[in-house]
Parts: C-alpha cells; structure tokens; sequence
C-alpha cells in the first residue's frame, strides 16, 4: 500500500450553470522517499491536484487516502490537523509574511507542535542555518533576495516535520544558480525518507526528481520512474498541537508593532472617548461628594427632622380677593415648612401643631431611633456685650441635627453656654478680637408670646463656647446655637410654653435612616398620617439624582466619540483584513484553523482596546491633578475624584468595543477560502 493514494479524482469550476472539468479522473501513488515532479502545461490542473492533495480544495469527486485512512474532506478540523501535522508548503511566490522577521515565519509551523519554546527557537535555528540563513534570522522578508526567501521558504516547510512536501514552482522565479541549489534542498529532503510534489511546467526541474508525472487536460497521460525512491527509516516526529492562544495574542502585537504610527492614531481616537467618560465620572463623584460633604456640615446625617403632618388647607370660594390672600399665606408656610425640615428648626406659630409627651415616647421606640429631642427656634434676638449690639436671625437650641463640624474654633454649648456665628454675630460684638469672644458672657432677648397669649420678652445671658463658620450655601440654616436647657429655663421663666413644633430623631447607623424617615411618615391614627419627616439623606439624594443626571449627559456626548471611535476599528479592521488575505491564505494552509484566524484579529483589536483604556487612564489621571489645582483656589476640594470603579468601568468599555468592532472582520477573515486567499496579491 503506498503512503498516498488518489482515486477516481475529478474536479470542474461553474461560471454560471456551465461547467469547466479541470480533472477528469486521476488516479495516483505515491510512497515515502520519493520526489515526484507533476509536469504540465499552465492550465493543466497541477496546481488544483497540488491544492487537493494539501488539503486545501474540499470541493471534488473523488478520494485521498494517507498512510491508509481516507480523508474526510467534509470535515475541517481534520483537514486543519492533516495540513498541520503532514503537508509542508513551498510556494513559487514564497509566500512570506511581511511583518514578522525570518525567525518568526519560520516558527509559526513549529508554535503548533509539542515542542519547548526554547526547543522550537533551536529548531528553526538549526533549519535556518541548514538553508544557509543563519545570519539573516532576525531580517525580514523585503530585505532578502528571491533565492533567500525561497530557502525561508523551504525551512518553514520543514519546521514541523512534515512526511509531505508540496512545492508549488519552486523554482520558478529564481535565476538557474538558486534554482539547482533548492533542488538539491528538495532532493536532501526527499532522502530522508519525506515525499516531495514538485508542481513545475519545466523538464528540466522535472528531470531533478526520481518520477515524473506528467498532465495533459486534466488526465495523467504519462507516469515515468526516473531511478528508484529513497530509503524510509522508521524515525520519531514532532507531534502537532492546536495553535495556542498565546501565539495568536504574540502575532497580533508583533503586527500591531509593525504598523504602529498607523495603530497609534486609532487608539489616540479612541483613548478620547474613554479619557472624556473617566473624567465626567470622576467630575460627577467629586461634585456628589462635596454637596456630601457641605449637606453633612450642615446638619446631622443621622438625624430626622419632624414635624406634625397638616394638610394643604384648600382657598376659601367666599371671595377672589380672600382666596388670593389665603393661597399666598399657605405657599408662604409650605415654604418656611420645607426650609425648617432642612435644619430641624420649627417656626412658632397658634395654628401649628405641636408635640405631646405621648408622641414624642412614640417616636422613641421605633426601631433604630437612638434619642428624640425638641427643637426650639427663637427670632430676631438681640445679643449685647459691652455695649455692642448684634442681631441673631435665627437661634435654636443645641439638638440631634446639629453638627459639630460647623464649630471651628471653641466647642459645643454645655449648660449656661451659646456658640454664635463669626460673620453675623461675632465681628458685630468685637470686629477684631472677635475669637476673644469666646470665654466671654453676652446678654440675650427677644420678644414673643406666653401661654396667656400676651407679648413678653425672654431675657438671659449665655457664656460663648464656640464660634461657627459656615459657606454661603449653607447661610439658610441656623449657626447659632445655645444649650437646651439654658433656653427652657428663659423660656419657663418668663410663662413661655415649651411645646415645640418640630422634634428631631437620632438614627443608629446612617444606612438605616431612609428606613426610619420612611416609617415615621408611614405611622398613622385613625386612617390619618400623623408626622411628616424629611432627613439630610433625601435632600442629598435628590440633589445628587440631579448631579448623576448632568454627568450622564455629558458621558452621552462624551459616547459619541466612542462610537466615532469604534467606527474607526472596524473600518481599520476591515482593510486589516484585505491587507493581509494572502497572509491569512497562508497560515491556514500551515494548518491554522478558522478559530485561529477569529482569534488573530480579535486579539490584535483587543490590544488597541485594552492600550486605548490605559492611555486614557493616564491622561485622565493627569487632567484629574490638573483640574483640582485649578479649582484648589474656589475650595480646598478634589472636584474630580476617579475612583478604581471608574477606572475598571473604562477598561470595561475599552473591551468590549475592541470585541464587538472585531467580531465582524474577523469572522470574514476566518471566512476566507484558502485557495482564494492565496491566490490575493
């Protein structure tokens, strides 16, 4: 039985319905040792037999059988192992590939065999120098002669051991000193123990070989044995191997590096969107975490305030004029209400509800509710200190919503004690001794009402424990305080009532104060809801729902790069593909599979993808210094804070749109037929 056997082989090309027969019944054996020359006139069918020998023709009547097992040409994977693991190609055109060095092409065969990276470099060395390009290992292509890439050629050939060597003319585009020493090449191969095809119209490299078959439209029309084959000795191979992902990742760069000024401007393009998406994002976690934080500095965020829930009272119809009144006087009250809640003041008022002892214990047992206390409001008082006079807007009693934050020199009132305001208060009573102030006993008054309903005037003094400071935003709330049981004790002592209109609560953990807030404006009597809360943590909710709506605006618009972006890789993709068909043609007929073409171009657009996301990254990093320096003047804040989320968000998007924009180019390079691909300038 010989080692490859053809049977019945017949082969037509379609140009609409008619068809062209190009083989018309070949039968052939071939046996390990020999160098058999397929000798005819262009046109003939050699090269089409050479193709369906190799591996790479499937559409034909007919059988392969090797070393006696048929080939099964309706199913590639085999097809992709058998040109692997026994074809070796040498080409008339050599069929290099441009952008890797002669090492590099050579090691592309080996790199699908079980062989040691060490062993696989030794291996193409030693092939390289047997072809006499030892020196030129690390040139490439377009800087060697024809007769020195057809000797690469013929290495590569060889590197994984192949017991097939098909050479398409071989010779036919060398000078006649080249042309006898690849023949010799051929013949050394043939001795030992390979089989070598040679496709050739020349009767002169014909002549070369130990048979000669000749061709003629299509049929075999002469088979002459010029001397005996080779011996064949029972040596071990290399075994073939799937192509690694590793080598695909290795090639894509090395291709990625040859064209890198090209690939440079793409990932600039596209490192544009990613860095425009990071710094919006950042710019969106440093504007939340200020409002955080001033939000914070202003009140208490474990804190609720309360009030009695009223109902919007509904105008009078007795008169347009009585109605107009009205529904400015209940606006204005929503609007007193609405700042109140904020700070945990309450405004004092005969028709506002207030708390009874009752309720107040109600409050108390809610789960997680950790203190409840009263908040008492004072207007307009007159503050006095060595014949300075000063006026407080608003003062309020020491309670759970208060912070400490805004006290910047000084601490918070104990009994008998009051922190005042620096701007408004403090710079009245002593404009430039002002924190001396503190220390010192000032004399308070203002006037309201007693339980009997008559004007009365609440008069007490108060030792200064601190000075507050506050931004202009935060100017809406109180900041200044006295100690609750200095103000009762006024209060009480001139028949004030100290029912209050607002209360506050004190949440055990900030997580569970949305729970608490909502629970409380959920608690009901008789069908009747019963309080109305709000917390710090609504108002900062809202504010940054607004602030996360701004930044996904300008992500949008910052995503139209992207896509400009993306449109540029597929584009990029695409004439990658078209560049490069004859290299794919090549590599598959080494024995690479669909996958492996798949996995080429994915790779090489994952790596502008993943290179984008990392330039970005840096440039966004870079702006993020930059723009907080600028705004260090305006506040001592990082208005642009990128945090690893962000940055692992970019990486994310720089992936998948490397993925997604390749999927397409790559499939059709993995589309390719072989044939075609090499046949592509």
């Amino acid at each position: 039985m010989s080692y490859l056997e053809l049977r019945d082989i017949h082969k037509s090309y379609y140009l609409g319905k008619e068809e062209f027969p190009v083989l018309k019944g070949i039968d052939l054996n071939f046996d390990l040792g020999e160098f058999v020359s397929i000798l005819g006139e262009s046109g003939g069918g050699k090269s089409t037999l050479m193709n369906i020998i190799g591996g790479l023709d499937r559409q034909f009547q007919g059988s392969v059988t090797v070393d006696g097992t048929r080939l099964n040409h309706s199913d590639e994977k085999a097809l992709d192992h058998y040109r692997r693991d026994t074809i070796g190609y040498i080409y008339q055109a050599y069929n290099l590939i441009g952008h890797l060095t002669v090492m590099d092409n050579v090691l592309i065969p080996l790199d699908m065999t079980t062989l040691s990276k060490a062993d696989q470099k030794k291996r193409a060395a030693e092939l390289l120098d047997r072809v006499g390009l030892k020196d030129q290992a690390h040139k490439y292509p377009n800087q060697l002669s024809g007769g020195q890439k057809q000797r690469v050629a013929i290495a590569r050939a060889l590197a994984s051991d192949p017991k097939v060597i098909i050479a398409d003319e071989p010779t036919g585009a060398l000078d006649s000193e080249n042309t006898k020493e690849v023949l010799e090449i051929l013949d050394g191969i043939a001795q030992e123990g390979r089989l070598v095809i040679t496709v050739t119209h020349s009767q002169s490299v014909a002549d070369a070989g130990t048979r000669i078959v000749h061709l003629a439209d299509g049929k075999i029309d002469k088979d002459t044995k010029l001397r005996d084959a080779y011996p064949v000795t029972d040596t071990p191979r290399l075994k073939s191997r799937l192509l690694p992902a590793a080598v695909s990742y290795t090639t894509a760069y090395k291709h990625f590096n040859f064209n890198f000024w090209r690939n440079s401007l793409i990932v600039l393009g596209t490192a544009v969107g990613l860095f425009a998406v990071m710094l919006f994002s950042g710019l969106g976690n440093g504007i939340s975490g200020y409002i955080n934080k001033q939000v914070n500095d202003l009140v208490n965020p474990t804190a609720v305030s309360i009030s009695r829930y009223q109902k919007s009272a509904t105008a009078s119809t007795s008169g347009s004029g009585g109605s107009s009144k009205q529904a400015q006087a209940q606006q204005q009250q929503a609007m007193q209400q609405s700042a109140s809640s904020m700070t945990g003041a309450s405004t004092a008022s005969s028709s506002t509800p207030t708390f009874s002892a009752t309720q107040l214990k109600q409050l108390g047992n809610i789960k997680h509710v950790t203190g409840v206390s009263k908040v008492y409001t004072a207007s307009s008082v007159t503050t006095s200190y060595n014949d300075k006079k000063a006026t407080i807007s608003s003062l309020q009693n020491w309670n759970a919503s208060a912070t400490s934050n805004t006290i910047k020199y000084g601490h918070k009132p104990k009994a008998g004690e009051i922190v005042i305001d620096k701007d408004s208060v403090a710079k009245s009573l002593s404009k430039n001794h002002w924190k001396d102030l503190i220390g010192k006993t000032i004399t308070l008054s203002y006037k309201t009402t007693n339980k009997n309903g008559k004007p009365v005037t609440v008069k007490f003094k108060a030792k200064i424990a601190g000075i507050t400071s506050k931004s202009a935003a935060a100017s809406m709330a109180s900041d200044n305080f006295v100690s609750t049981k200095t103000l009762t004790a006024a209060m009480n002592k001139a028949n004030v009532s100290d029912k209050a209109t607002s209360t506050v609560v004190k949440v055990d953990k900030i997580g569970n104060v949305n729970g608490v807030t909502k629970k409380i404006n959920q608690l009901k009597t008789n069908d009747k809801r019963l309080y109305s809360a709000t917390s710090v943590n609504s108002i900062i909710s809202k504010i940054q729902t607004y602030v996360k709506l701004a930044t996904n605006i300008l992500s949008a618009i910052a995503a139209i790069s992207l896509v400009v972006s993306a449109l540029m890789i597929i584009v990029t993709m695409y004439m990658s593909v078209s560049a490069r068909t004859k290299e794919i043609g090549i590599l598959r007929a080494l024995g690479e599979s669909k996958r492996d073409i798949r996995r080429l171009f994915i790779s090489e657009s994952l790596i502008i993808g993943v290179l984008s996301a990392a330039f970005a990254t840096v440039i966004a990093l870079i702006g993020e210094v930059t723009v907080n320096h600028m705004l260090a003047s305006i506040a001592n804040y990082a208005f642009v804070q990128i945090t690893v989320g962000n940055v692992v968000t970019v990486f994310v998007i720089g992936v998948v749109i490397s993925l997604v924009t390749a999927f397409l180019p790559a499939r059709r390079a993995a589309k390719l037929n072989p044939i075609d691909a090499l046949a592509a300038d």
